[in-house]
């Protein structure tokens, strides 16, 4: 089981993220340049791997080493939240649902759940905000900040504190996992309505219109979508423009949202990459890598979600899916997907031959 306080506890929260953002440095540009230069030996046609050549050179650049070495104990963190923009109308579920995940991630039930047996990795929930009691237990850590945000349609989500203290939280856990051998950090998330926090992420971090950013969520009737997309326009227009990050986390984001934000620079910090999941990891990473910008050097993207948010997203992250198969899950569901080939990646650069190795000839001129 993870920890039950945080290394912040004790420290200004501020100065924790502060000092959380410098730990991000940078990928080593060497290992990146002799992974390419390695690839370009292979047995292969130059670019006939795809994206499994840029990820392998990420994940050299990651590990300061070519090869790199190959994820071995994958770790999903699913953060759970409520939010109380759902009171305005823009989910059909009952908030009830995502106490009702929580069990049903504990009981190892959920998709994320299967999906992770299958790629071998262990999945720790994380009760950053949900509104009703949970209870802790093995790899289900009670981490409440708050039992659900205010509803940003009204004004404010969080205060700068709250939104602070749930950065830190996914911070630490990042960090736990990490110490506790785990290489690969998947994003999870649950939270009835989150996708609405998640549009107004997106439309304030990346400039893209709100409609644009916005989806149907859970499957949502046109009218509805229209009164979702209103309530993101809406609270988007409260931010100011000089804004810091944690100003439009606190404002219109969710405490899940925070958290991620915060588990994605903790991974950075750590040097481990982090394998992003769907819309609401994609906005998360946003934050974080508006916070710290060398922080994108270790994001990969685990698949495409439906959700038109989430395309804007990876654009502005210049991130690339993995897998795109029109998911709208979330969970950390696309990312366990996509573990397979992450490791794959690693595999290819390390154990292909090269064309001198195998004594095959080059292609000429």
């Amino acid at each position: 089981m993870l920890a039950t306080t945080t290394d912040a506890d004790h420290r200004d929260p501020e100065d924790a993220l502060a000092a959380l953002r410098a730990a991000v440095g940078p990928g080593d540009d060497g290992a990146a340049r002799d992974a390419r230069e390695r690839q370009a030996q292979l047995t292969k046609p130059a670019g006939a791997l795809g994206a499994l050549e840029d990820v392998s050179v990420q994940l050299s650049a990651i590990a300061g080493s070519c090869p790199p070495p190959v994820p071995a104990r994958p770790a999903v963190a699913v953060f759970a939240g409520d939010h109380g923009v759902h009171a305005a109308g823009v989910s059909p579920w009952p908030q009830e649902v995502t106490a009702g995940m929580v069990e049903n991630f504990r009981a190892g039930g959920a998709a994320v759940n299967v999906l992770a047996r299958a790629c071998g990795a262990r999945v720790v929930v994380v009760d950053v905000g949900v509104a009703s009691p949970v209870e802790p237990g093995p790899d289900v850590l009670v981490r409440k900040v708050r039992a659900g945000t205010a509803d940003l349609s009204r004004g404010p989500a969080l205060t700068r504190e709250e939104a602070l203290a749930a950065l830190l939280v996914g911070a630490q856990v990042a960090a736990d996992l990490v110490a506790q051998g785990h290489d690969l950090l998947l994003t999870g998330d649950m939270g009835i309505g989150n996708t609405t926090p998640s549009a107004c992420l997106v439309a304030a971090l990346t400039g893209v219109a709100a409609r644009t950013a916005t989806g149907r969520g859970t499957g949502v009737d046109d009218a509805t979508f229209a009164r979702k997309v209103g309530v993101v326009e809406r609270a988007v227009a409260r931010l100011a423009p000089d804004a810091d990050p944690v100003a439009v986390l606190a404002e219109v984001g969710g405490l899940e949202h925070a958290a991620l934000a915060g588990f994605v620079l903790g991974g950075a910090a750590a040097g481990v990459p982090v394998l992003l999941d769907g819309v609401i990891a994609g906005s998360a990473a946003l934050v974080a890598v508006a916070l710290a910008p060398h922080a994108a050097a270790y994001l990969l993207a685990g698949h495409r979600s439906v959700e038109p948010g989430h395309t804007a997203a990876l654009r502005h992250l210049g991130l690339r899916p993995l897998v795109d198969l029109d998911l709208r899950l979330g969970e950390g569901s696309g990312a366990a997907l996509a573990v397979p080939l992450v490791r794959a990646a690693a595999l290819l650069l390390g154990e292909m031959a090269t064309f001198d190795g195998a004594g095959v000839a080059r292609k000429q001129g």
